[in-house]
Protein backbone atom coordinates (compact mmCIF):
# COMPACT_ATOMS: atom_id res chain seq x y z
CA UNK A 1 0.00 0.00 0.00
CA UNK A 2 2.87 2.36 0.42
CA UNK A 3 4.97 1.32 -2.67
CA UNK A 4 1.26 2.00 -4.20
CA UNK A 5 1.04 5.73 -3.03
CA UNK A 6 4.45 6.17 -3.28
CA UNK A 7 4.46 4.86 -7.11
CA UNK A 8 1.55 7.23 -7.82
CA UNK A 9 3.54 10.02 -6.70
CA UNK A 10 -0.34 11.10 -4.21
CA UNK A 11 1.34 10.29 -0.97
CA UNK A 12 3.00 12.47 1.04
CA UNK A 13 3.81 15.69 -0.72
CA UNK A 14 1.15 18.90 -1.33
CA UNK A 15 0.86 21.13 -4.02
CA UNK A 16 1.73 24.19 -2.65
CA UNK A 17 0.33 27.94 -3.16
CA UNK A 18 1.51 31.15 -2.30
CA UNK A 19 -1.45 33.50 -0.73
CA UNK A 20 -2.13 36.85 -2.53
CA UNK A 21 -2.55 39.74 -0.01
CA UNK A 22 -6.38 40.43 1.29
CA UNK A 23 -7.28 43.62 0.05
CA UNK A 24 -8.61 45.91 2.95
CA UNK A 25 -12.18 45.25 3.91
CA UNK A 26 -12.27 49.43 4.09
CA UNK A 27 -11.12 52.22 2.09
CA UNK A 28 -8.73 54.57 3.64
CA UNK A 29 -10.10 57.10 5.10
CA UNK A 30 -6.71 59.28 5.33
CA UNK A 31 -6.58 62.32 3.08
CA UNK A 32 -3.78 63.19 0.84
CA UNK A 33 -1.21 65.30 2.05
CA UNK A 34 -2.40 68.09 -0.97
CA UNK A 35 -6.02 68.60 0.85
CA UNK A 36 -4.08 70.10 3.65
CA UNK A 37 -3.25 73.59 2.36
CA UNK A 38 -7.27 73.46 1.46
CA UNK A 39 -8.22 73.01 4.78
CA UNK A 40 -5.55 75.55 6.46
CA UNK A 41 -7.14 78.41 3.80
CA UNK A 42 -10.72 77.43 5.20
CA UNK A 43 -9.62 77.78 8.67
CA UNK A 44 -7.88 81.11 8.24
CA UNK A 45 -11.31 82.40 6.12
CA UNK A 46 -12.92 81.39 9.18
CA UNK A 47 -11.24 83.25 11.42
CA UNK A 48 -11.25 86.32 9.54
CA UNK A 49 -15.25 85.78 8.99
CA UNK A 50 -15.50 85.81 12.76
CA UNK A 51 -13.01 88.48 13.57
CA UNK A 52 -14.77 91.05 11.29
CA UNK A 53 -18.21 90.50 12.57
CA UNK A 54 -16.60 91.20 15.92
CA UNK A 55 -15.20 94.26 14.40
CA UNK A 56 -18.53 94.82 13.17
CA UNK A 57 -20.53 93.94 16.18
CA UNK A 58 -18.38 97.18 18.16
CA UNK A 59 -18.66 99.43 15.97
CA UNK A 60 -22.26 99.26 15.81
CA UNK A 61 -22.00 99.54 19.88
CA UNK A 62 -20.08 102.57 19.52
CA UNK A 63 -22.16 104.17 17.23
CA UNK A 64 -25.01 103.86 19.09
CA UNK A 65 -23.18 105.49 22.22
CA UNK A 66 -22.05 108.21 20.27
CA UNK A 67 -25.72 109.09 19.20
CA UNK A 68 -27.29 108.78 22.04
CA UNK A 69 -24.03 110.64 24.01
CA UNK A 70 -22.71 113.29 21.65
CA UNK A 71 -24.87 113.30 18.48
CA UNK A 72 -27.96 113.87 21.42
CA UNK A 73 -28.28 117.46 20.61
CA UNK A 74 -29.57 119.84 23.59
CA UNK A 75 -31.44 123.31 22.75
CA UNK A 76 -29.25 125.96 23.30
CA UNK A 77 -30.82 129.14 25.61
CA UNK A 78 -30.88 132.85 24.63
CA UNK A 79 -30.75 135.69 26.51
CA UNK A 80 -31.05 139.56 25.14
CA UNK A 81 -28.63 141.73 26.97
CA UNK A 82 -28.70 145.22 25.97
CA UNK A 83 -30.25 147.31 23.38
CA UNK A 84 -29.05 150.27 21.86
CA UNK A 85 -30.41 153.50 19.66
CA UNK A 86 -28.37 153.68 16.46
CA UNK A 87 -30.27 156.14 14.56
CA UNK A 88 -33.13 157.61 13.07
CA UNK A 89 -33.75 157.23 9.09
CA UNK A 90 -36.41 159.44 7.42
CA UNK A 91 -37.40 158.14 3.78
CA UNK A 92 -39.51 159.93 1.72
CA UNK A 93 -41.19 157.81 -1.46
CA UNK A 94 -42.30 159.62 -3.90
CA UNK A 95 -45.17 159.88 -5.96
CA UNK A 96 -47.31 158.75 -3.30
CA UNK A 97 -45.45 161.59 -1.24
CA UNK A 98 -45.28 158.96 1.77
CA UNK A 99 -42.91 159.58 4.62
CA UNK A 100 -41.41 156.50 6.59
CA UNK A 101 -38.91 156.16 9.41
CA UNK A 102 -36.77 153.39 9.71
CA UNK A 103 -35.64 153.41 13.39
CA UNK A 104 -32.11 151.18 13.86
CA UNK A 105 -31.52 149.08 17.19
CA UNK A 106 -28.16 147.89 18.20
CA UNK A 107 -28.90 144.36 20.12
CA UNK A 108 -26.72 141.77 21.70
CA UNK A 109 -27.87 138.30 22.25
CA UNK A 110 -26.23 136.17 24.96
CA UNK A 111 -26.27 132.52 23.30
CA UNK A 112 -25.41 129.17 26.00
CA UNK A 113 -24.67 126.30 23.91
CA UNK A 114 -24.85 122.96 25.95
CA UNK A 115 -23.78 120.91 23.56
CA UNK A 116 -20.40 119.08 23.04
CA UNK A 117 -20.18 120.51 19.43
CA UNK A 118 -19.44 123.96 18.47
CA UNK A 119 -21.94 125.62 16.01
CA UNK A 120 -20.76 127.50 13.39
CA UNK A 121 -23.02 130.00 11.06
CA UNK A 122 -22.41 132.14 7.78
CA UNK A 123 -24.64 134.74 6.04
CA UNK A 124 -28.42 133.70 6.04
CA UNK A 125 -29.65 134.04 9.88
CA UNK A 126 -32.32 136.60 10.04
CA UNK A 127 -34.91 138.12 12.65
CA UNK A 128 -38.49 139.17 11.97
CA UNK A 129 -39.65 141.67 14.55
CA UNK A 130 -43.34 141.81 15.19
CA UNK A 131 -45.75 144.18 17.07
CA UNK A 132 -49.12 142.92 17.98
CA UNK A 133 -49.20 140.45 15.43
CA UNK A 134 -47.92 143.27 12.81
CA UNK A 135 -44.79 142.93 11.04
CA UNK A 136 -42.26 145.73 12.02
CA UNK A 137 -38.46 144.76 11.53
CA UNK A 138 -36.29 142.52 10.50
CA UNK A 139 -32.15 142.10 10.76
CA UNK A 140 -29.99 140.41 9.12
CA UNK A 141 -27.71 138.18 11.41
CA UNK A 142 -23.47 138.33 10.89
CA UNK A 143 -21.36 134.78 10.65
CA UNK A 144 -20.31 133.72 13.31
CA UNK A 145 -19.40 130.82 15.79
CA UNK A 146 -20.09 129.62 19.20
CA UNK A 147 -18.08 127.13 20.92
CA UNK A 148 -18.89 123.92 22.97
CA UNK A 149 -20.37 123.82 25.85
CA UNK A 150 -19.56 127.78 26.52
CA UNK A 151 -21.43 130.97 25.75
CA UNK A 152 -21.32 133.44 22.74
CA UNK A 153 -22.22 136.45 21.26
CA UNK A 154 -24.77 137.53 18.48
CA UNK A 155 -24.65 140.91 17.32
CA UNK A 156 -27.33 142.37 15.10
CA UNK A 157 -28.56 145.73 13.80
CA UNK A 158 -33.05 145.53 13.67
CA UNK A 159 -34.33 147.51 11.53
CA UNK A 160 -37.76 149.35 13.15
CA UNK A 161 -39.88 150.51 10.34
CA UNK A 162 -41.63 153.11 12.40
CA UNK A 163 -44.52 153.90 10.05
CA UNK A 164 -45.42 150.63 10.50
CA UNK A 165 -45.86 150.89 13.88
CA UNK A 166 -48.42 153.74 13.59
CA UNK A 167 -51.02 151.49 11.92
CA UNK A 168 -51.92 151.22 15.73
CA UNK A 169 -51.33 154.43 16.89
CA UNK A 170 -54.16 154.30 19.31
CA UNK A 171 -52.82 151.00 20.86
CA UNK A 172 -48.99 152.36 20.61
CA UNK A 173 -49.76 155.40 22.58
CA UNK A 174 -51.17 153.85 25.42
CA UNK A 175 -48.16 151.31 25.07
CA UNK A 176 -45.78 154.33 25.76
CA UNK A 177 -47.68 156.34 28.08
CA UNK A 178 -48.00 152.97 30.15
CA UNK A 179 -43.84 152.58 30.13
CA UNK A 180 -43.66 149.37 28.22
CA UNK A 181 -44.10 148.37 24.52
CA UNK A 182 -44.15 144.44 24.00
CA UNK A 183 -42.81 143.05 20.87
CA UNK A 184 -42.16 139.57 19.71
CA UNK A 185 -39.02 138.41 17.83
CA UNK A 186 -38.57 135.31 15.42
CA UNK A 187 -35.06 134.02 14.79
CA UNK A 188 -34.33 131.26 12.49
CA UNK A 189 -30.02 130.90 11.73
CA UNK A 190 -28.75 127.85 9.59
CA UNK A 191 -25.54 126.60 10.45
CA UNK A 192 -23.06 123.32 11.22
CA UNK A 193 -22.47 121.55 14.28
CA UNK A 194 -18.72 120.21 14.31
CA UNK A 195 -18.35 117.26 16.47
CA UNK A 196 -14.85 115.61 18.07
CA UNK A 197 -12.55 118.35 16.95
CA UNK A 198 -14.34 118.73 13.50
CA UNK A 199 -14.53 114.89 12.73
CA UNK A 200 -18.14 114.97 12.26
CA UNK A 201 -20.16 117.96 10.69
CA UNK A 202 -23.84 118.01 10.53
CA UNK A 203 -26.26 120.59 8.73
CA UNK A 204 -28.41 122.50 11.84
CA UNK A 205 -30.97 125.17 12.05
CA UNK A 206 -31.10 127.30 15.06
CA UNK A 207 -34.60 128.73 16.09
CA UNK A 208 -35.42 131.28 18.64
CA UNK A 209 -38.81 132.57 19.47
CA UNK A 210 -38.66 135.14 21.95
CA UNK A 211 -40.96 137.71 23.39
CA UNK A 212 -39.73 141.13 24.86
CA UNK A 213 -41.03 144.08 27.25
CA UNK A 214 -38.88 147.45 26.49
CA UNK A 215 -39.15 150.57 28.66
CA UNK A 216 -39.56 153.46 27.09
CA UNK A 217 -38.04 155.82 26.73
CA UNK A 218 -34.87 153.98 28.43
CA UNK A 219 -35.41 151.33 25.08
CA UNK A 220 -33.99 148.53 27.96
CA UNK A 221 -35.12 144.86 28.24
CA UNK A 222 -37.41 144.56 31.33
CA UNK A 223 -38.81 141.10 31.06
CA UNK A 224 -38.29 138.59 28.05
CA UNK A 225 -38.75 134.99 27.32
CA UNK A 226 -37.83 132.74 25.06
CA UNK A 227 -38.19 129.27 23.14
CA UNK A 228 -35.20 127.91 21.80
CA UNK A 229 -34.71 124.43 19.59
CA UNK A 230 -31.77 123.18 16.85
CA UNK A 231 -32.82 120.73 13.96
CA UNK A 232 -30.40 118.73 12.93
Amino acid sequence: MASSAAGNGTGSVLPTHTAAPSAPAWPSTSKPKEDDPRRRRRRCACVCLLVTLAVLAALAVTLVVLFLTVLKVRDPTTRLVSTRLAGVAPRLSFPAMSLQLNVTLLLTVSVHNPNPASFTYDAGGHTDLTYRGAHVGDAEIDPGRIPSRGDGEVKLALTVQADRLADDLAQLVADVESGSVAMEASTRIPGRVSILGGLIKRHAVAYSDCSFVFGVPDMKVRSQQCHDRTKL
